[in-house]
């Protein structure tokens, strides 16, 4: 990606706050630099490529340097961003008074600091940030053996060299539960759930070494209780054990719950910690443990305007999906008429990957309600600004979803032109799909019109989808939208919504 290109999208990512705060530090300047001009061009102009971007700023600037305003603008942007989150955040702020420790440091001002190395590692023992604590604190005796220790008696010494020990350990036991649980995602990931014993007995090398590493650790840590649970309802969900599974999500809700002091301002990380429960949960089915975390989610209040328009975003898709993954296409679409106004109203405000997220959702409620012309209008959205949505992997997921689309507008001619601009396109994106390859082979052809061959294609697809979906990776991509449910539809000429229904009941009748 060129540079300009991740300037667009920088710029195109930024919240409300973050461009005020922008527009104010660019008023020092009473004439308007280039690089004025170029975010102006830039915000104005969103729906324009990369090139033409270039060509309005030159038309604007016809002598300014494009490389070295770009760059100039992108850290300025970048600096902007890193201005606003140090008063937001205790992971910014702790770093950056570090860095100020050292500029008075190196200007010989050493009382003002040590008194904020100090302080500093104060706030990161209040806040359990162990990483800025063993920087802070390792600083502070660097600092002091190369002032030949000044007023410091042994005794003190040792607790300073204590404390960063205590330090070293919690980061060490931190890291090691993070391995853990990034293994076993990793499984889980490219293996699947475990659908026998034996797979299930796979997973013991990791558990015996988690339960060996909880049973030295003092669980009071928040981050190590944290990877804890989540390594255990991950593990839960994949042997099956669903009920347990939610208790321990559960708990990691109660965990953050009762460590408000430790949450970033807006809670990112707890956003992404819900979101990352409920998507489990769906992707199980169980629909009824997805209530609580909604509920958690709407308890959320935050000051910033983009963190609040993206959690809305979050709230309504996971209020959503019970519905439409069920193929209630009429409730979808009516509780997507109450978030009108709070959410479609303001759909570029969104980053990137949730306007790309929101309209793939909003085009299958419109194609479930057999409005095809609304389902297309709202993913060309998407597929017309090809070039700024390619990178993301949802992308190739709404391009098949349009092909869904022109099948039913009855648009052949097209279908052929995109199946082979896919073609072209996507086995670079990583990897080629069985359900993409079906697709691409079933759309290129006719359905055969007499009831025995219909029978004969019927028996043999749906051995093909058998296949598909115990496909680990297939799963990544049908968890989005089932595709071989809207194929089965069509050969046994039944709705849409029923096909979903029943696949929907009988997945939760294996859940209970």
């Amino acid at each position: 990606m060129s540079k300009l290109q991740s300037l667009v999208l920088l710029t195109h990512s930024m919240s409300l706050a973050e461009k005020k705060a922008f527009r104010i530090r660019s008023l020092r300047n009473k004439a308007e630099p280039d690089y004025i001009i170029l975010y102006d061009v830039i915000e104005k102009n969103r729906e324009l490529p990369t090139a033409s971007l270039l060509s309005e700023f030159l038309k604007e600037r016809p002598k300014a340097s494009v490389e070295t305003t770009v760059k100039y603008l992108y850290e300025l942007l970048l600096d902007t961003m890193l201005d606003l989150r140090k008063e937001q955040d205790s992971f910014y702020y702790l770093f950056n008074k570090i860095l100020k420790a050292r500029i008075l440091y190196e200007k010989s001002l050493f009382d003002e600091c040590f008194g904020l190395l100090e302080d500093i590692i104060d706030h990161a023992e209040k806040y359990e940030n162990y990483y800025a604590m063993l920087l802070a604190s390792r600083m502070e005796l660097d600092y002091l053996l190369a002032l030949n220790f000044p007023n410091l008696n042994e005794k003190t010494l040792l607790k300073k060299q204590f404390k960063l020990n205590e330090a070293l350990k919690y980061v060490r036991k931190i890291n090691e539960q993070s391995s853990l649980y990034e293994n076993l995602k990793h499984r889980i990931v490219n293996k699947g759930h475990a659908r026998s014993q034996k797979q299930k007995d796979e997973l013991n090398d990791l558990v015996f070494s988690e339960i060996s590493i909880v049973a030295s650790q003092n669980l009071d840590n928040f981050e190590i209780s944290k990877l804890h649970q989540l390594f255990q309802s991950n593990y839960l969900i994949s042997v099956g054990d669903y009920k347990s599974a939610l208790n321990s999500y559960i708990e990691l809700n109660n965990l953050f719950e009762a460590n408000k002091h430790l949450w970033s301002n807006p809670p990112v990380y707890y956003l992404h910690t819900l979101e990352g429960v409920l998507e489990s949960l769906r992707s199980i089915h169980n629909y009824e443990g997805m209530a609580y975390f909604i509920s958690q989610l709407k308890a959320i209040d935050s000051q910033s305007a983009g963190f609040r328009i993206n959690l809305t975003c979050i709230t309504f898709l996971y209020e959503l999906f019970p519905s439409l993954d069920r193929g209630d296409f009429a409730t979808s679409l009516a509780l997507m008429d109450t978030y009108s106004e709070m959410l479609f109203e303001k759909l570029f405000t969104l980053n990137r990957a949730r306007q790309a997220e929101l309209c793939l959702y909003t085009a299958l409620i419109y194609f479930g309600n057999s409005e095809f012309h609304k389902a297309h209008k709202f993913l060309n959205q998407i597929i017309l600004r090809g070039k700024n949505y390619y990178y993301l992997p949802l992308y190739r997921t709404i391009r098949l979803v349009n092909l869904m689309i022109l099948y039913k507008l009855g648009d052949f001619d097209l279908i052929k032109y995109e199946i082979r601009s896919m073609k072209r396109v996507l086995p670079d994106a990583a990897k080629d799909y069985k359900i993409e390859r079906f697709l691409f082979k079933f759309l290129s052809k006719q359905l055969p019109a007499g009831a025995l061959n219909r029978k004969q294609l019927i028996e043999r697809t749906m051995k093909e989808f058998e296949e598909i979906q115990q496909d680990v990776f297939e799963k990544q991509i049908l968890r989005i939208f089932d595709f071989t449910a809207w194929v089965e539809s069509l050969l046994r000429k039944m709705p849409l919504s029923e096909v979903l229904q029943i696949r929907t009941n009988d997945a939760i009748t294996k859940l209970s």
